[in-house]
């Protein structure tokens, strides 16, 4: 009986990986259009190491290989690091990368069903904090040739002086018609990834729309009309950077994220507000993967709040 329950369990989470890599096709491919042959090898290196680094410790901890290397969460797990990371990322930057991922947030918790944290978004912020170097220097969207420079939301944090307008004029290679040039587009392929999940019931609206919500909400409030000191507009922060790629494919793993719909709200709510607190006073441009991480630490504490609510409202009652 524990073995039919194993065996079905890995053909469900099969299943779920399946849709969301499906959903994620859209995104990856506006990503190919715009970064090219960059953003393809940052794809296919990472597949490998992760694929290896997976062997390897369902080996040394004699787990069945088959099933579960091929069961599709290390390759979410790789595709999401690789779109993280600057296209045409070196190949040691990648190996750490994936390693940190797969054998420290992933199989040192347990593997999956055990992770704490999301795989792809530790083994980013760590070369993020490790390696800050690496990351200043992105192609520039739609310019095949090897031109490199900041993103968008660096870009932006930059303006001191110029109103929104006049700044979005002035950098034209970076601002498109709502947010980044060519990652509004990403963006929106990316939402429509995440939207046909949610038709597809995969999992819930609470997480990514109170995310999207609470991020434009903020961004209302400090765009300020658009003076040289606007943390930027609601359109702005939803279509540039890797909002729509953290708001359905990596704020709603199942693994990390709460199980109660009070819950998953707060939680929402919480990676948005942290997304804006680092994009307009931290150190960091985009924050996607810190603002997730943080509310990975939070969710079994929200989870065991919301399942204490009705014992409370109970006791309450009879008193």
């Amino acid at each position: 009986m524990a073995l039919d329950n194993a065996t079905t369990n890995i053909s469900n989470t099969a299943a779920v990986m399946r849709a969301v890599l499906l959903a994620m096709i859209p995104g990856v491919a506006t990503m190919l259009w715009f970064f090219g042959f960059a953003a393809l090898s940052n794809i296919v290196l990472s597949a490998i190491f992760s694929m290896l680094f997976e062997a390897l410790a369902l080996r040394w901890r004699k787990q069945p290989l088959r099933p579960l290397l091929f069961d599709g969460s290390v390759m979410i797990t790789a595709l999401l690091l690789a779109l993280a990371l600057p296209p045409g990322a070196s190949v040691w930057l990648l190996a750490i990368g994936c390693g940190v991922a797969v054998l420290l947030a992933k199989h040192a918790f347990g593997g999956y069903g055990q992770n704490m944290f999301n795989p792809a978004m530790a083994g980013y912020a760590l070369l993020l904090i490790l390696f800050p170097a690496a990351f200043t220097q992105w192609p520039t969207p739609g310019e095949l040739d090897g031109v490199t420079g900041a993103t968008t939301l660096n870009v932006f944090k930059q303006n001191s002086a110029q109103l929104v307008d006049a700044w979005w004029q002035s950098h034209p290679r970076y601002f498109g018609s709502i947010g980044g040039y060519g990652w509004e587009w990403i963006n929106a392929t990316f939402l429509a990834g995440g939207l046909w999940l949610l038709y597809r019931k995969i999992f819930t609206w609470h997480i990514p729309l109170t995310l999207l919500a609470i991020l434009g909400l903020c961004a209302a409030i400090f765009y300020d009309n658009g003076s040289s000191a606007s943390g930027g507009s609601p359109l702005f922060h939803g279509f540039s950077g890797a909002t729509m790629l953290g708001a359905f494919f990596v704020a709603t793993e199942p693994v990390t994220a709460p199980r109660h719909i009070i819950s998953r709200v707060i939680y929402g709510a919480a990676i948005g507000l942290l997304i804006f607190s680092i994009r307009y006073i931290g150190r960091y441009a985009d924050g996607v993967a810190f603002a997730v991480l943080l509310g990975n630490t939070i969710a079994p504490l929200l989870d065991r709040i919301t399942a204490l609510l009705p014992s409370l409202t109970e006791r309450r009652d009879e008193r």
